[in-house]
């Protein structure tokens, strides 16, 4: 009976105790039908947010990836020099990233790319830099 409790206990403590940063997971679910951005670590819900993806023309990929690589202060040398601020690029040049068009959030409205309020987009960059691109995944689904 003792080895039983003491294994219900360990499992317990095993579950319940912290993990460390190097093996954090964030995860950004986008959905493409709901405009918005679910931002996960380690399986907890932290964030929901509106976002803008392809507007008619335009195609924002469906997927799963992890991000490739960050830049603070990119701007598009496809859209005429378009200011992509706090950019998480994960497929090519599709980037989560800032937008200033905030009106729009909530709407299709990019060339494809997810964009966010600058404050969240902020947020996403930091903790994507903070757990690594490895640990990052951008998921997009309809």
């Amino acid at each position: 009976m003792k080895t039983i409790l003491a294994a219900a206990a360990a499992s317990l403590l095993l579950q319940f105790s912290p993990v460390a940063a190097e093996a954090a997971t964030l995860v950004a679910n986008i959905s493409i039908g709901k405009q918005t951005m679910t931002v996960t670590e380690n399986g907890w819900v932290k964030y929901r947010w509106k976002v803008s993806t392809a507007r008619n023309g335009y195609v924002t990929p469906t997927g799963s990836w992890s991000a490739k690589w960050l830049s603070r202060d990119h701007r598009s040398r496809k859209y005429d020099n378009a200011p992509m601020p706090y950019a998480v690029f994960f497929n090519g040049g599709y980037a989560v990233h800032a937008t200033y068009d905030l009106k729009r959030l909530g709407t299709p409205a990019s060339h494809g790319c997810v964009r966010l309020h600058p404050d969240h987009a902020a947020q996403f960059f930091s903790l994507a830099r903070e757990v690594g691109l490895a640990n990052t995944r951008v998921v997009i689904t309809r």
